[in-house]
């Protein structure tokens, strides 16, 4: 049945049927053939939305899409720029702080490529900067957006593996920093390669105007994981808190939010939702197929076959994952795979939660990895350059982020508090 399932879904993939019909359709297939009544289907479909966790996403995304249209962002490069811009190819280092601080705030890659990418693009290209070099690097600290919190993908794997999501959260914050760091060096060999310009001169006044433009922005993630992690709420009360403050900033703060705009921002998250929320929905009959003919403990128990070796089998895992970015959207793979690796995981005895965050790591990468590279068909539609050129400008930043990847596989204090 393994080879019906997975057949079936790549063959759908092959002939350009959704990712989320795709798998539902394999998964009915696999019913069908194995005389299940089809009403388990509609059973599934329902209990896999059916969780408390999951108003988490929609309204994070929300919050998320609210900011990323207004001039938060603009006031956030501002503010990283009075403090590294007057490095050589200082505004490269901007990029990546803008992204890291975005992360922060709106729990999306495509959002904080977007979003950074608008506001920084123009500036980078008119200070002399190479458009597809600039475009590759706010593509890859798109990346961050996923791994630092909060995280979509995070609150998905928690609700498959059954975690908890603050766990999570707490831990995806040193992973992302090192991602930031790796991208920050690189863009700057680059900077002096290419003999990039200096920035505006440091002066603690421009810091502390930029500052208190920006101070609005730089509280929301305060108070967002403050409060999670206080225990005051919870992530899924956090995110609704979160849309209720980028409204009353938006509206009454920089006051650059009409209900035109509101409404085609509401318009865009609900289409975002609603495409995470049918994955869901029919990766639930997948899942359940899964489960029903033992086809994860059955992979599983071949893998370990191949070797007993730990950080052998870990490595096999982690090259899947990558390989999984490079042709499934972020969300589908989290929920497709978890429930395959999960037995996998529990046989070697590898800490869940450190397991999620290379997870999401890893699966963050493919972004930037075409042929899917969400990141990149942003990049390049707001700067008009070819998908392939850009491709090509990434691999500095693409290798970087694939060796601070297999850090976080291997060195298990890069996971605070969790036991390798």
């Amino acid at each position: 049945m393994s080879g019906l399932l997975f057949g079936a879904f790549i063959v759908g993939l092959i002939i350009g049927i959704p990712v989320a019909f795709s798998i539902g359709i394999a998964a009915i297939l696999v019913l069908h053939v194995g005389g299940v009544d089809t009403l388990v289907m509609v059973q599934r479909m329902f209990a896999s939305t059916d969780s408390f966790s999951l108003i988490a996403i929609p309204f994070f995304i929300f919050a998320g899409d609210l900011l990323a249209s207004g001039a938060i962002s603009k006031r956030l490069v501002a503010f990283a720029e009075s403090l590294v811009g007057w490095f050589r190819g200082g505004l490269s280092i901007v990029a990546v702080l803008a992204g890291m601080f975005f992360a922060a705030i709106s729990g999306s890659g495509a959002a904080t490529t977007a979003a950074v990418g608008a506001t920084l693009i123009p500036e980078l290209e008119e200070r002399g900067y190479r458009s597809d070099s600039s475009a590759a690097l706010i593509a890859s600290a798109g990346t961050i957006g996923v791994v630092i919190p909060p995280s979509v993908p995070m609150v998905l794997y928690a609700v498959v593996a059954e975690q908890s999501v603050t766990r999570l959260f707490k831990n995806g914050f040193l992973p992302g920093t090192l991602m930031g760091l790796i991208l920050i060096g690189i863009s700057l060999y680059q900077a002096y390669k290419y003999d990039y310009p200096i920035g505006t001169p440091f002066t603690l006044k421009n810091v502390w105007e930029t500052f208190k433009r920006s101070v609005w922005g730089l509280l929301m993630p305060l108070i967002i994981l403050g409060g999670i992690f206080s225990g005051y709420f919870t992530p899924s009360e956090a995110a609704v808190i979160a849309v209720v403050y980028a409204l009353i900033i938006s509206a009454f703060v920089y006051k650059d939010l009409t209900w035109s705009r509101l409404w085609t921002i509401m318009q865009g998250s609900v289409k975002t939702s609603a495409i995470i929320m049918i994955i869901i929905s029919c990766s639930g009959i997948f899942g359940w197929v899964l489960a029903n003919w033992k086809i994860p403990e059955t992979i599983a128990t071949a893998v370990i076959s191949v070797s007993d070796n730990k950080f052998v089998i870990l490595f096999l895992v982690s090259v899947i994952v990558l390989i999984a970015g490079v042709f499934m959207e972020t969300s589908s793979a989290v929920i497709i795979l978890t429930p395959v690796f999960l037995p996998l995981m529990n046989a070697l005895g590898v800490n869940l939660i450190h397991f999620g965050i290379l997870f999401t790591v890893g699966i963050a990468i493919g972004m930037i990895t075409p042929p899917v590279a969400i990141n990149l068909f942003v990049a390049s539609s707001i700067t008009g350059i070819p998908i392939e050129k850009i491709s090509k400008a990434v691999i500095p930043y693409l290798l970087g982020l694939i060796a601070v990847f297999f850090m976080i596989v291997y060195i298990p204090i890069f996971i605070p508090g969790v036991i390798f």
